[in-house]
């Protein structure tokens, strides 16, 4: 089976390829580094809704509770 890598492209051999999904060892580590770098994130949604103000007054109720 064969199948693009997912940073420049390229088609490569799925089976016996110890850099899959890359095509080769630069392309895994362009990727890591992308990711260490911070350069891909992942969406994120507040629980349940809640806006960010919602979510501070909640942490500052919790922590007013451990302090009593």
């Amino acid at each position: 089976m064969r199948v693009k890598c997912p940073n420049c492209g390229l088609e490569t051999e799925w089976e016996g390829n110890e850099f899959r999904p890359f095509c080769s060892e630069r392309c895994r580590l362009l990727d890591f580094g992308a990711w260490a770098d911070e350069e891909y994130s992942l969406p994120v949604e507040s629980p349940d809704g809640l806006s960010p103000e919602e979510l501070d007054e909640i942490e500052k109720a919790a922590e007013k509770r451990t302090t009593e």
